[in-house]
């Protein structure tokens, strides 16, 4: 039986991978304890087997996003819905193990943000995503990577979309809120994935621990849960799995965080992402 924990309980960051991982049984499960919205994240191209050497080679990790978002769509009670980037730890990857230089590997990956913002053009995704390093790196893919997230700002603004952020760890990103606006991006609309309690800056999808999630529902600010679950068998405890939204909205709800929920899982869907996950449960999903 499916639990009802008489609200929408959406995860705002986590990935899919029917080929690898469990798929639509972490969807599943995922339903069982009371969840009912998604944003599926592509996975890191390369875990998918690819290695780009131009923007259009991006193309299939987005698509094969799209198919596992379509799949959990027909199990959800409401809907999920595709997020698409390029991941910034790619950039290591092209200038450690590849040969290219920082600039090169700039204009590759904003070369596939943009095949990304053509999907959220098309209505297919709903969102952007891209980021910085969350470790060290030298000056040079550094201003690169600040570059690239500057062009995910740009191409959200055009796409009038959000952007979900991999950074490093930190609890003030006022630099990135500023560059944001700068490029034509309301601040509130770029979602610091991996998030603390409480941010300055961006929105924070806070990592659905109970510690953060106090310091979030206590500091009356917006805010976003998820899991940042994996989905990949070789690595079956890496960050929290698919149960552990809903099991801390229930726990939430017990603690008397009533509204608190309601901002995570309502309100600030609708700033951010313009998606209603009150109406989208009383919708047939697509």
């Amino acid at each position: 039986m499916t639990d009802d924990l008489g609200t929408p309980v959406l995860d705002d960051h986590l990935h899919l991978d029917p080929r690898h991982g469990r798929g639509i049984d972490a969807v599943e499960d995922f339903v069982h304890l009371g969840g009912t919205h998604l944003l599926v994240v592509n996975k890191p191209s390369w875990h998918l087997g690819v290695e780009p050497d131009e923007p259009a080679d991006f193309r299939p990790v987005f698509e094969e996003t799209l198919d596992a978002v379509a799949a959990a769509n027909e199990v959800l009670p409401g809907r999920a819905w595709p997020v698409l980037g390029v991941h910034p730890g790619l950039i290591s990857r092209l200038v450690d193990e590849r040969g290219f230089s920082p600039a090169d590997a700039r204009d590759l990956m904003c070369g596939g943000l943009e095949v990304a913002s053509e999907f959220v053009a098309d209505g297919e995704a709903l969102a952007l995503k891209s980021g910085r390093p969350h470790y060290d790196v030298s000056d040079a893919v550094w201003d690169a990577s600040n570059a690239v997230t500057r062009r995910a700002f740009e191409l959200g603004a055009a796409c009038d979309c959000a952007v979900q952020l991999h950074t490093e760890a930190s609890e003030d990103l006022t630099d990135l809120a500023s560059v944001a606006e700068e490029s034509g991006l309301d601040p509130t609309r770029v979602v610091k994935h991996y998030a603390e309690g409480r941010l300055a800056g961006p929105t924070p999808s806070v990592m659905s621990e109970k510690d953060r999630l106090e310091r979030a529902a206590e500091s009356g600010e917006p805010f976003l849960m998820e899991t940042d679950f994996v989905d990949d068998p070789d690595r079956p405890g890496m960050v929290l799995g698919p149960k552990t939204v809903p099991r801390r909205v229930r726990w939430m709800l017990a603690e008397g965080y009533d509204e608190a929920v309601h901002t995570a899982h309502v309100e600030t869907p609708r700033s951010v992402y313009d998606i209603d996950t009150e109406a989208t449960l009383e919708e047939p999903s697509p």
